[in-house]
C-alpha cells in the first residue's frame, strides 16, 4: 500500500463540481470509479480543493492509498482507459504517505477567459465568459494591481469551512489581451468559495464603468460590500496547485 499523488485535468462542464455528492455526476465520483475497477476499496480520495459545477481544471491534485504493483506510468494508463472523455490523468507519482494535496499546498494558480464578441461562438462558450462590449484594459489592470497583497477578501466569498479565516495573500494579479481574448490570471496562498469569479465580475463590472474603482479598492480593504454578480463557471480553470 503507498500514497499517490494524481494530477489530472476535467472539462467541467458536465460535472456538478469536482466534490462528491449523491445522485450527482462529479470529478471525484468519476475518479473514485475508476480506481475501483484497479482494486481500490477507500471510502474517500483527497482533494486539493473543489471548484464549481461547470469550472474546469488543467491541474487538479488528488491523493489516494492505493496497493498497486505496477509502474507509476502504468497507473496513469490504467486510470486514462476507464475515465471518461472529459476526465485525463497527466502523472500518478508515489508520495510520502503524509502528503495532503490541500493542506500541503502553498499556492494556486487560476485563470480566468474572456472573449469579446458581439454574438456568442458556440465553439468557445464552453471555456470562456463572452462579454461586450469590451472593458477597458487599462482599468482591469488597476483593479488587478489592487488584489495583490494580504487582505481580508470577505466581500468576495465564504470560507470553505464554517468561521474560518477570510484573509489571504495573492502573489499574481494581471489582466493579458489577446487579439479577441482576455485572460486573467491570479495566485494567492489559498482561495474563498467563489472568490476568483467574483473578482472578475466585479473587474469587468468596472471596466464597462458599471460602477467606480474606488467601491473595488474599498471592497479589498475590507470597507465596503461589493456589488452583487458572479462571472461565469465557464471561464475558470484551476491551472496548478503548488507544493
Amino acid at each position: 500500500m503507498a500514497r499517490y499523488q494524481i494530477i489530472f485535468a476535467y472539462d467541467g462542464t458536465q460535472f456538478v463540481g469536482s466534490q462528491r455528492q449523491a445522485e450527482s455526476r462529479t470529478v471525484q465520483s468519476v475518479l473514485e470509479s475508476a480506481l475501483r475497477k484497479l482494486g481500490w476499496d477507500g471510502r474517500s480520495i483527497l482533494l486539493a480543493g473543489r471548484t464549481d459545477t461547470g469550472v474546469h481544471a488543467s491541474g487538479q491534485v488528488a491523493a489516494v492509498d492505493l496497493n498497486w504493483s505496477h509502474s507509476e506510468d502504468a497507473l496513469r494508463s490504467a486510470l486514462n482507459s476507464s475515465l471518461p472523455q472529459d476526465v485525463a490523468v497527466a502523472s500518478a507519482l508515489k508520495v510520502d504517505d503524509k502528503f495532503h494535496p490541500r493542506f500541503d499546498a502553498v499556492a494556486r494558480h487560476y485563470r480566468y477567459r474572456l472573449y469579446l464578441q458581439t454574438v456568442r461562438d458556440p465553439l468557445r462558450e464552453r471555456y470562456a465568459w463572452r462579454v461586450w462590449p469590451a472593458p477597458e484594459a487599462a482599468l482591469l489592470s488597476e483593479t488587478a494591481a489592487i488584489l495583490i497583497g494580504t487582505h481580508d477578501f470577505s466581500a468576495f466569498g465564504s470560507p470553505p469551512r464554517a468561521n474560518g479565516s477570510t484573509v489571504r495573500t495573492v502573489t499574481r494579479s494581471e489582466w493579458n489581451s489577446d487579439g479577441d481574448q482576455m485572460t486573467f490570471d491570479v495566485v494567492a496562498d489559498g482561495f474563498l468559495y467563489r472568490m476568483v469569479r467574483r473578482m472578475v465580475f466585479a473587474q469587468v463590472a468596472i471596466g464597462l464603468l458599471r460602477f467606480p474603482l474606488d467601491v473595488f479598492r474599498l471592497a479589498v480593504e475590507n470597507q465596503s460590500p461589493l456589488p452583487a454578480g458572479l462571472a461565469s463557471p465557464a471561464g475558470l480553470t484551476l491551472v496548478e496547485v503548488k507544493y
